[in-house]
């Protein structure tokens, strides 16, 4: 048996754990009628695999592929890709959960789906798409997945010990991929889910696809995006059927494509009231950040930009700001501050070029001219996430961590923080003295990943910190006694770990 590469593994046993669009058992009802409806979402899907059992494994996975690097965090990407999945998840069907869409360091074209709401995207896959009505067709593709809950009632045969069990056992394959722990262990590992998968009758279902399509160009079109872009993309993907089975996308592989398919895209997007959506500029800039920032290692990306402005003499805004950047991630800020200050000065809506400006500037070693940038920023756009997490950096560099620490925490206590904030909370506040506050920090960032054990002992760091507040304490000690009881019932599967709660400086 061949071992399939790091990056194809992952991308199948993503899918084996929910698969946006694999693996389902076999025996799944197919009505003639089913076909124009929503499917019953009654209780039976519900005692088999709960909503916090959905979350917890997709949390599990979630914190390996962080641990491992995989994950592309970046403020602007992270937000844009946020911003647009919960445009369209908001409009689904039970829709109303916590949605996490995230992008993957891989230039493989697939996306893919977790439990839990957590919608991921590989980098080649956002770089393939034409508009962004392609990519939201994806991503609300995969929202569909998720909201009709089919791994779980493709399992309502199985008992709940047995799935979670199933489940966890994937993850742990999966991580192990993501690690690159050894071949041997690896095809261990691999046979002993394949014997999984055969004992539970995992199959792949092409009802789920074909459902998933018909939902997702519903959420496309309530969205305003326009709902041929579905089909319109996956016959781009068929096409490269052609170039043979070593060059076929890994988004065939898990979502088979057939002209029967995409016929049935096109008519129901027919259907559709007639959309005309607006050439977007924040699409446009996330491509070209997602460009340059998976360049891979040892290569340059300004000499993409150089190779386009060669065939295109006029190029467009965000090939501008894509170069800019290219130019401030290999060194050359200061080429770019000049041209960052045009696109700021033509467009002072848009937070990405205030941000890359402050950045370039920084760079460049103009710390008052990038605090100024960034401040200037924040009165337009007051607790934006980029605009925030940039600023607070540039305070860090330019030596005032107290104020970093007041900034960030501000928006901690305002904003849903991702896990990337709370680390770099943590790191002002531990700069500025507040030692005790940054080991509470990092008990909020082992929570939201789901690591109760190492969210306890971040808490008992803080209590032993003799300089600690009485408040300090009093607020600890009730955190952690929070922790503690949800350990048991954590580890009995009933709970949901506790989230993240609003916090004030100790001192």
């Amino acid at each position: 048996m061949r071992l399939p590469s790091s990056s194809n593994l992952v991308a199948a046993l993503a899918g084996l754990l929910f698969s946006g669009w694999l693996l389902l058992p076999a025996p799944l009802a197919a009505q003639s009628n089913a076909q124009d409806q929503l499917p019953d979402m009654g209780t039976a899907a519900q005692a088999t695999l709960s909503l916090e059992d959905e979350y917890r494994i997709g949390r599990m996975v979630m914190r390996g592929l962080r641990d491992s690097g995989r994950i592309l965090e970046d403020p602007e990407i992270g937000e844009y890709l946020q911003s647009l999945g919960l445009r369209l998840s908001s409009l689904a069907h039970d829709g109303n959960r916590n949605f996490n869409f995230f992008l993957v360091r891989d230039p493989a074209i697939n996306a893919f789906a977790l439990p839990g709401g957590f919608v991921g995207m590989h980098t080649g896959l956002l770089l393939e798409t034409a508009t962004e009505s392609e990519l939201a067709a994806v991503l609300a593709h995969e929202v569909a997945h998720v909201t009709q809950r089919h791994i779980a009632r493709g399992l309502e045969n199985q008992s709940r010990a047995n799935l979670v069990s199933t489940a966890a056992t994937l993850a742990a394959i999966l991580l192990g991929a993501v690690a690159g722990v050894g071949s041997d262990a690896t095809m261990g590992a691999i046979s002993a889910a394949q014997n999984l998968a055969i004992q539970s009758q995992i199959s792949f279902t092409r009802e789920n696809e074909h459902e998933a399509d018909r939902v997702g160009i519903g959420i496309l079109a309530s969205a305003g995006f326009d709902p041929d872009a579905m089909a319109a993309f996956f016959d781009t993907m068929g096409r490269r059927t052609q170039l043979g089975p070593n060059q076929m996308p890994e988004l065939l592989r898990t979502h088979p494509v057939t002209s029967t398919r995409i016929a049935e895209a096109r008519d129901r997007a027919a259907q559709q009231p007639p959309v005309t959506p607006r050439p977007s500029l924040g699409y446009a800039l996330a491509k070209e950040r997602v460009r340059v920032l998976s360049t891979p290692a040892g290569t340059d990306p300004r000499t993409y930009y150089t190779a386009v402005s060669a065939n295109e003499p006029d190029a467009s805004t965000a090939q501008v700001y894509g170069l800019a950047l290219s130019q401030v991630t290999m060194g050359d800020a200061t080429a770019a501050i000049p041209t960052l200050v045009r696109l700021r000065d033509a467009y002072p809506g848009v937070m990405a070029f205030h941000t890359l400006l402050g950045q370039a500037q920084l760079a460049a070693g103009q710390n008052r001219a990038a605090l100024e940038t960034l401040e200037r920023a924040r009165e337009l756009a007051p607790r934006n996430i980029p605009v925030t997490v940039r600023y607070g950096e540039a305070l860090l560099q330019a030596g005032r961590p107290k104020r970093a620490h007041e900034v960030l925490l501000d928006l901690f206590n305002n904003v849903p923080p991702t896990q990337e904030q709370i680390r770099l909370t943590a790191i002002a506040a531990n700069a500025a003295g507040d030692v005790a506050d940054a080991y509470s920090y990092m008990a909020e960032y082992h929570v939201m990943s789901g690591d109760l054990p190492l969210a306890i002992n971040q808490l008992e760091l803080a209590l032993s910190v003799p300089s600690i507040t009485g408040v300090q304490r009093a607020k600890f000690s009730a955190r952690l006694k929070e922790f503690r009881e949800a350990m048991p019932k954590e580890r009995a599967r009933m709970q949901r770990a506790p989230e993240p709660q609003r916090l004030a400086p100790g001192r």
